[in-house]
């Protein structure tokens, strides 16, 4: 996808960080764009910005883990819009805990937005980007979809779970030669709101000190080389080269090269770096 003047895209997350500046961009762009979140009010913000670089914007209110709503709601762009290109699913949350402790509740919390909400956008949407007969799936996996980190095992799972998916689903669009590709995106550390508003559990108390809100600000500054406006573009010039893949910012394009040269070994020097970082 080369040009997307008068294209139709469809973002997730879009109340604020990469959702916003990736619907800002596009909408510089020339293309429509069909917004949701669960925040209303940041997503009004954003849907007004986008409203004035003169393209149409439509906005709802979407859990993506809920998979009737996520249908209904590409059914209504469609019908708002008259087609859609391209789904960027893109919202996702953060949680600290120990694989040993996590609330079982936490732990469905975090796979049913950030790969579940993958699932059903993918599910949702694919049809109608087939029909549109020029369609992209943009599916925000992280840097953490590359390697692991001690108390960041249910986020890794979820991350790794939609590079997989990601990755099977690119390949099946290649045999069926639809007009559909699809792109994994990797995002490094990013500055959003993800790390601040992150879940951690109680139980982290005991591997950080006695202060799990330290461990919270230091992922939030792990989380703050890449601002979301450059992540945005990034993304964006990984579709229109139709990547497989778009590793988003300089630290995940280290630490991936990182994991290819030493394999199973990058876990005892991630290991170092995370006691280190939790112990203080």
């Amino acid at each position: 996808m080369k040009n997307f003047k008068n294209k139709v895209a469809a973002i997730t997350g879009a109340a604020s960080g990469m959702g916003r500046t990736l619907a800002l961009q596009l909408a510089a762009k020339g293309c429509h764009l069909a917004l949701s979140d669960v925040n209303e009010a940041g997503l009004a913000e954003t849907g007004a910005m986008a409203g004035k670089l003169g393209v149409k914007v439509t906005t709802h209110k979407l859990n993506v883990s809920d998979r009737e709503a996520m249908n209904a709601w590409a059914d209504q762009v469609v019908l708002d819009h008259g087609k859609v290109n391209l789904i960027f699913n893109n919202a996702g949350v953060a949680l600290g805990a120990l694989i040993e402790s996590v609330k079982p509740a936490d732990f469905e919390w975090i796979m049913d937005i950030n790969f579940w909400g993958v699932v059903w956008g993918t599910q949702a949407f694919l049809p109608h980007l087939k029909k549109s007969g020029e369609g992209h799936i943009i599916n925000t996996s992280s840097l953490f979809g590359l390697l692991a980190l001690p108390t960041q095992g249910c986020y890794n799972a979820s991350k790794f779970a939609v590079r997989g998916f990601t990755e099977a689903l690119r390949q099946e669009l290649d045999i069926d030669k639809c007009g559909v590709s699809a792109t994994c995106v990797h995002p490094g550390g990013i500055r959003t709101n993800i790390a601040r508003d992150a879940k951690m559990d109680p139980a982290m108390n005991a591997k950080t000190g006695g202060d799990a809100e330290k461990a919270r600000e230091r992922f939030d500054k792990l989380l703050n080389t890449t601002t979301a406006e450059s992540a945005a573009r990034q993304i964006i010039r990984a579709v229109e080269g139709n990547k497989r893949r778009a590793l988003v910012g300089p630290d995940a394009k280290f630490l991936d090269l990182v994991v290819r040269l030493f394999g199973s070994w990058y876990q005892p020097m991630t290991t170092l770096f995370a006691k280190k970082g939790m112990m203080g």
